[in-house]
């Protein structure tokens, strides 16, 4: 159960890095460049605890989808991007891959 508290650490950082890449402003801005910084090692290393248990395709799977989703919301929470229906649409296949790998997979069990 831990690799999944892993898995979800190195989601939720690696989205902060990414969301502070954008307010880094090219990494002009001190605070927004480490922010990103530290955010992309920790998220690195989380994932590198989380490959010890799941597979890396099943864990690269989850960490990218559920990463584009919620980069994608936060994109237009934050920055005012906005979302057509196809995105909208994409995203939604997106989020069931993640729920048919974590649902069906037998992939996802090792």
């Amino acid at each position: 159960m831990k690799m999944w508290l892993f898995l979800a650490v190195a989601i939720l950082s690696e989205v902060v890095a990414t969301s502070a890449l954008k307010a880094s402003d090219g990494f002009t801005r001190l605070w927004p460049s480490l922010l990103t910084a530290g955010g992309y090692l920790l998220a690195f290393y989380m994932l590198s605890q989380t490959l010890r248990a799941i597979p890396v395709g099943v864990a690269y799977a989850i960490w990218s989808g559920v990463g584009i989703v919620l980069v994608s919301l936060i994109a237009w929470l934050l920055y005012g991007q906005k979302l057509d229906l196809a995105a909208v649409i994409g995203m939604g296949l997106i989020i069931a891959g993640v729920a048919v790998i974590n649902l069906f997979s037998s992939s996802a069990a090792h």
